[in-house]
């Protein structure tokens, strides 16, 4: 091969690599974009399901609420003092007033509810 060819196959060689990393970091992007459309936004579902009683805040403060005997989540005391797993059960099928959504929701999206019911602590 003469010796002119071989920093243009080199430069060729190079090109082709940075457009190879380049490509998979948009595929990479657009993974992460289509995952977080589809992903369980656990606040949504709060605010959609739950805070016209607990309130979006969850502490559980409007007249609404009150009348359903609705609980304070944010309470340190009940977060203390409650599992887990009795969240995830009421959330699954109720408790008093409160409605069942084992229906309605995947175990998973149950799961991400009881997370998200442990950040409301104050």
């Amino acid at each position: 091969m003469k010796q002119g060819f071989k920093p243009l196959i080199m430069s060729v060689v190079v090109l082709g690599i940075l457009v190879s990393v380049l490509m998979i970091g948009v595929a990479k992007a657009r993974n992460v974009r289509a995952y977080s459309a589809n992903a369980f936004d656990a606040s949504s579902v709060f605010n959609s399901k739950c805070a016209s009683c607990h309130g979006k805040d969850g502490r559980a403060r409007s007249l609404h609420a009150k009348h359903e005997h609705a609980r304070d989540l944010t309470n340190a005391e009940w977060q203390e003092s409650v599992s887990d797993e009795r969240i995830y059960n009421s959330i699954s099928n109720g408790k008093g007033k409160m409605p069942a959504f084992k229906k309605k929701l995947s175990d998973s999206q149950i799961d991400e509810l009881v997370n998200y019911v442990r950040r409301l602590r104050k």
